[in-house]
C-alpha cells in the first residue's frame, strides 16, 4: 500500500470510528432515557427515530468507504451494494422526514398560541409513529430504482456503467425512471425544506415575544 494511501487509510478512521460510535451511543441514550421515562412524550419517539436514521446514514457510508479504501474487492458483492446504498438512500430521506417532523412540532407548541393549530401537535407516541411508517413507506418506494441499477464493481464492465458510488457501480437506466425518481426526491426535499424553513421562521419570531406568551414545546 502506497503511503498516500496509508494517510488516506489513517484519516478515513480517524473520521469514521468516532461518528458511528457517537452515533450509536445517542441511540442507545435516547431509548434508555425514553424507556425509563415516567412520562412518554410524542417527541422521544421522534428524537430516537432521528437518531436511528443518522446512525443508519453513518453506518452504512462507512461499510462503503471500507470496502473502498481498503480495497476489499469482494467484501460486499452485488447483494451488499444494492442493501448499503439502498439504506443510505432511504435513511438520508427519514433523516429529512424525521428533522422537518421535529422542527414542525416544536413551531406548532411554542409558536402562534393559537387552539387551532396546537391541535396539529401529536398528543401521543402512536400518532408520531403513524408519521414514522408513512414516512418509511415514502423512502422506501422513492428509493426502490437502486435495488436494481447498483451493482458490485468487482467483474463489472466499467465502460457500461453510468456512476461510481464508493465500492459500488450505479448502472444505466431508462431516463423515464431515473427522471421519475430524481423527480421524487426534489419534491420530497423541497416540500420538507421548505416546511423546515416555515417552522424555523416561526420559532425565530416566538423567540422574541414575551416569555408569558411562549410555550414550552416538550410539554
Amino acid at each position: 500500500m502506497k503511503w498516500s494511501n496509508i494517510i488516506q487509510t489513517i484519516i478515513f478512521l480517524c473520521l469514521i470510528g468516532p461518528g458511528i460510535v457517537g452515533k450509536i451511543l445517542m441511540f442507545v441514550r435516547q431509548v434508555y432515557t425514553s424507556a425509563l421515562g415516567t412520562e412518554k412524550k410524542p417527541v422521544d419517539l421522534i428524537l430516537i427515530h432521528l437518531a436511528f436514521s443518522n446512525m443508519i446514514i453513518i453506518c452504512t457510508t462507512g461499510i462503503r468507504d471500507i470496502a473502498t479504501v481498503f480495497y476489499f474487492r469482494n467484501f460486499l458483492g452485488d447483494t451488499g451494494c444494492k442493501a448499503v446504498v439502498y439504506l443510505a438512500r432511504m435513511a438520508r430521506g427519514l433523516s429529512i422526514c424525521t428533522t422537518c417532523l421535529l422542527s414542525v412540532v416544536q413551531a406548532v407548541t411554542i409558536g402562534l398560541g393559537i387552539t387551532s393549530w396546537r391541535k396539529l401537535k401529536p398528543q401521543t407516541s402512536w400518532q408520531v409513529l403513524i408519521y414514522v411508517l408513512l414516512f418509511w413507506i415514502f423512502n422506501a418506494l422513492t428509493s426502490f430504482n437502486l435495488l436494481y441499477y447498483v451493482a458490485a464493481g468487482s467483474g463489472l464492465n466499467r465502460s457500461g456503467v453510468a456512476g461510481y458510488i464508493g465500492y459500488c457501480y450505479m448502472l444505466p437506466s431508462v431516463d423515464t425512471v431515473k427522471w421519475l425518481f430524481l423527480w421524487l426526491m426534489a419534491v420530497r426535499d423541497l416540500i420538507f425544506q421548505s416546511l423546515m424553513g416555515w417552522s424555523s421562521g416561526i420559532k425565530g419570531v416566538c423567540h422574541h415575544r414575551p416569555a408569558n406568551l411562549s410555550y414550552e414545546w416538550t410539554r
